[in-house]
């Protein structure tokens, strides 16, 4: 158990991860960088509330490409992420993601793109009955696609709960 926290340590400082000082679940985290990129690049799609143009700049951003047309601020937010990964039926991997009274219920490779994105920014999964589940509520990210064209590691920044 010390040498996984400790790997996950690791990764969370290679990763550029900022979090806010979390002493319990109800501490909001926030986190910055290519960690909050990839957060917002993972839910963006399945957003209910996103335009069009505010997709494709999102999926433009994800796949490295900051010369894009799209100069406004992206909001992606979501109500609760719950991601589940089987670990004794080994192919299961589900999340449910809520915005507002929408829920949007995604299996295999796209599950398992979120869930490891929240381990990425810090979500401890918690084992249940052949189970490993990893959840967060309040999700919002706000990407400036003027600030990322700079390359200067700004532009993306995600505050969350963890658990619930």
């Amino acid at each position: 158990m010390k040498a996984s926290r400790s790997i996950l340590t690791c990764a969370l400082l290679v990763a550029n991860v900022h979090h806010v000082a979390a002493a319990s679940g109800a501490t909001p985290t926030k986190v910055s960088g290519s960690t909050a990129l990839a957060l917002a690049g993972v839910i963006a799609p399945l957003s209910s509330v996103l335009s069009g143009a505010e997709k494709k700049a999102m999926a433009m951003l994800f796949a490295a490409n900051s010369d894009i047309p799209y100069k406004k601020p992206i909001v992606v937010t979501a109500d609760r992420i719950v991601c589940r990964a089987g670990n004794v039926d080994i192919t299961v991997r589900n999340c449910e993601v809520t915005f507002g009274k929408k829920i949007r219920t995604v299996n295999g490779s796209t599950a398992n793109e979120i869930f490891a994105t929240e381990a990425l920014a810090g979500i401890a999964p918690h084992g249940a009955a052949g189970s490993n589940f990893e959840s967060l509520t309040n999700l919002s990210c706000t990407i400036d696609p003027n600030a990322i064209r700079r390359k200067d590691g700004t532009g993306a920044d995600c505050t969350f709960q963890p658990g619930n």
